[in-house]
């Protein structure tokens, strides 16, 4: 009879073991997914408008360190190199293969370095916390080369002479129109930080990312392109949309006649393709992220959660 009870008691055990160890264990795994989803939203809570989004430990100290930094260096580089050679044999004048053009870009390089390619973008992204000041400066300074890369190969296969290719020239900065040309860059160059900003939203599927950049900066260039051809302002290709590539049209006045001279038309230009395309980025995506606080989006993501600490369904 002992024995009996034994076996019993061991049979009854057991499913009562089993049932107690799934109620314990069911709860601890919704809340580690609850978790995860929190804070992988953006990398870091985002608690306020002006939150930091990218890595605090990244430095002028530590960034060398990490091996990605030189393929993102590349990514830089030879993506703005491509697309200025766009924009130096086609002008804007030809929106649709920007835009496809771009789109290929920007789909190929986003892994390696996030496709700034535009020197807009970058300091939008620095202005907004999304990237370290030190980030933003070698991303830049690889755009600048880029864009001299593309001068060197554009400027190797036109020829010689007088069956040299023209390269498309900015006009004068120091005209009458300059305050318009300016206007026009600065304006564009808020659209594109707030295209790219929005984009952001679907950093996670790159196709989409770089169909919303290429698609909107390709919008940009048919305002432009229309704006040009239009006869009210009678404006030629005075536009850049690029700082980067800008300093590959020749920008710079170099027929001055004296230091003077040469100083104004230097400063025109910097305003003109360089300080308010740059002023347009930042805000570009302020704006961006204003729109997206209002709508209660995170501004980073995309996903409606925790901009303000707190998740939401």
């Amino acid at each position: 009879m002992a024995t009996t009870k034994s076996t019993k008691t061991t049979k009854s055990s057991k499913p009562a073991a089993t049932r107690k160890t799934v109620k314990k264990t069911a709860p601890k795994t919704a809340k580690v997914a609850t978790r995860e989803e929190v804070t992988t939203c953006a990398g870091n809570p985002l608690k306020g408008f002006f939150a930091r989004k990218y890595d605090a430990n990244e430095n002028v100290l530590t960034i060398f360190k990490n091996p990605r930094i030189y393929g993102a260096i590349i990514g830089e580089v030879v993506g703005t190199m491509l697309l200025t050679i766009i924009l130096l044999t086609l002008g804007l004048y030809q929106p649709l293969y920007i835009m496809f053009g771009l789109i290929a870009i920007t789909a190929a390089v986003y892994g390696l370095s996030g496709a700034n390619l535009n020197p807009i973008v970058t300091v939008g992204m620095m202005a907004s916390r999304r990237m370290s000041a030190i980030r933003g400066v070698i991303y830049i300074i690889s755009q600048i080369l880029g864009a001299w890369f593309a001068f060197l190969v554009v400027n190797a296969f036109r020829g010689a002479g007088d069956n040299a290719a023209e390269l498309p020239q900015v006009a004068e900065v120091d005209s009458a129109q300059f305050w318009v040309v300016t206007m026009i860059e600065f304006v564009a160059a808020i659209m594109i930080a707030f295209f790219f900003a929005r984009a952001l939203a679907y950093k996670k599927s790159p196709l989409t990312f770089a169909a919303i950049v290429g698609g909107g900066i390709g919008a940009v260039a048919l305002v432009v392109m229309i704006v040009i051809s239009s006869n009210f302002l009678s404006l030629q290709n005075n536009f850049v949309l690029n700082p980067a590539a800008a300093l590959m049209y020749g920008i710079m006045p170099n027929g001055a006649e004296n230091f003077g001279e040469l100083l104004g038309g230097a400063s025109l230009a910097l305003v003109t393709y360089w300080i308010f395309p740059l002023l347009g980025g930042v805000i570009g995506f302020y704006l961006s992220d204003f729109a997206a606080k209002l709508s209660g989006e995170c501004g980073y993501c995309g996903a409606k959660c925790i901009c303000d600490g707190k998740t939401r369904k």
